[in-house]
């Protein structure tokens, strides 16, 4: 009988989870559970997931207990803005136009480098609570989000925003701020270049950023196609739809990740079908749903080859930065859309949620798996609650009874983040304190003042 975890250099495992029912995925991507499993992690990778056996584990090795639970891989958020926290429920019941003319731009003329860390850490201990190991965000003063994402000990991809009405000066700095953050916070951050979408940024600027995409492999990130109002008034503007604006500029030669993508109509498929394996897209069901709006053609795009993963956008706009929630609402909405019942399965949906995330990052192969080799990134949903009793069908009782709340633990890279619901690295209480008293400043809009004019409709 061999000891679990011991590796071949005499080393232990620095984690074992055992008694756990895994989510696997089989060599097509198909979602499949591994009862009474035991995960073995060294180096904040994962070593082994295999049907436990009697092994003892050695002493000093950390041991998780995930009886009644299901281990998972942690939730992607593909495409968020984290420290819009700070204007939750600011910006409520108006127009798209209104809500970024007169709330969200001017109010964030107001922003202050200590406002986006504290805020940064906020979102980052609400996305620990619910799940979320690895998050995609596009926004400004990204050093200080960095900051956060490196003390709470998440995984993040960076980018920070920018508009052509700064000039040459908003592209250097990403550019810039994305060659010297990549890599960072023990590898656990990953950057790109975040033009704020094709209705503010101009051609030149795309191409610019194109080009650096590819020069220096870099991820894009954009909002483009946000709603059928955008692709429309891009037709007329400038007579190609937002997704075709992309591609005449450069940026589907490059890795891409498009913020929404709802305004897709089928003339883009080609360009989205010549760019497969390189172009991913991020669904935010719940705020469209806010805005009476479409929502992301998935079965379009997967039909195209774009890997689609789930995001939920900011919190200024969706409320919450719930994974979980956004999981289960795009089960529901695809349905509706579609007509179809049978679409959009509970399965499929946890494939969204774990490689297609993964993939819509350009990360596949290292998240979105509790495989060999991943990243330790690592979930435990706690299935003992009365509302998510008795099983008849794992997935769908993850998917349509389960909730972010019955996340117990949360593991990154092999560390413990979050332990029987209890926050180890963020004291929200203290966050809360010290934000409170800017709130008044944060939303004052008086000043007439705004960082930018919506008008892609």
């Amino acid at each position: 009988m061999g000891v679990v975890g011991m590796g071949t250099d005499g080393r232990a495992a620095d984690l074992v989870i055992e008694n756990v029912t895994a989510l696997v995925h089989g060599g097509d991507g198909t979602i499949d559970f591994l009862p009474g499993a035991r995960i073995v992690v060294r180096d904040g990778v994962i070593e082994s997931v295999a049907a436990a056996g009697d092994s003892p584990v050695p002493e000093g090795v950390e041991v998780i207990d995930g009886r009644g639970q299901v281990a998972m891989p942690g939730l992607i958020n593909c495409h968020t803005h984290a420290p819009m926290v700070m204007f939750r429920g600011a910006a409520e019941d108006v127009s798209t136009v209104d809500w970024f003319n007169k709330r969200i731009w001017p109010m964030e003329v107001n922003l202050t480098a200590d406002d986006v860390e504290l805020a940064a850490r906020l979102a980052c201990a609400e996305m620990i609570a619910g799940g979320v190991t690895t998050f995609a965000d596009h926004y400004f003063m990204m050093d200080r989000v960095a900051t956060a994402v490196d003390d709470t000990g998440l995984r993040a991809n960076l980018g920070w925003t920018y508009f052509s009405s700064e000039g040459p000066a908003g592209f250097e700095r990403g550019l810039e701020y994305a060659l010297a953050y990549r890599g960072t916070a023990g590898g656990r951050i990953t950057t790109s270049l975040a033009p704020h979408g094709v209705y503010t940024v101009d051609d030149a600027d795309l191409e610019r950023t194109a080009a650096a995409g590819i020069e220096h492999d870099l991820l894009v990130h954009i909002h483009a196609a946000e709603h059928r109002e955008e692709t429309r008034a891009s037709r007329a503007r400038r007579g190609l739809t937002p997704i075709g604006v992309l591609g005449k500029t450069g940026l589907l030669e490059g890795r891409t990740l498009i913020a929404h993508a709802k305004g897709t109509v089928p003339e883009d498929v080609p360009l989205l079908q010549a760019a497969q394996g390189r172009v991913g897209v991020g669904s935010a069901p719940k705020g469209y749903l806010k805005v009476g709006e479409d929502t992301t053609p998935i079965r379009l795009l997967l039909a195209a080859g774009v890997a689609v993963g789930l995001a939920t956008d900011g919190a200024a706009s969706n409320n919450t930065l719930d994974v979980w929630e956004s999981m289960t609402m795009t089960a529901l909405v695809q349905k509706f859309v579609e007509r179809d019942e049978l679409w959009m399965s509970a399965k499929q949906t946890l494939g969204l949620a774990t490689l297609g995330s993964a993939a819509a990052l350009g990360l596949a192969g290292q998240i979105g798996s509790l495989a060999p080799g991943h990243q330790a990134d690592v979930i435990l949903v706690d299935l003992t609650g009365p509302h998510t009793q008795p099983v008849h069908d794992l997935a769908s009782t993850l998917v349509f009874s389960a909730r972010s709340a019955d996340i117990s633990t949360t593991i990154v890279a092999g560390k413990v983040l979050m332990r029987d619901r209890k926050l180890l690295t963020v004291d929200v209480a203290e966050l809360s304190t010290r934000l409170a008293p800017r709130l008044a400043a944060l939303t004052d809009t008086a000043h007439g003042r705004t960082i930018q004019q919506y008008d892609a409709v």
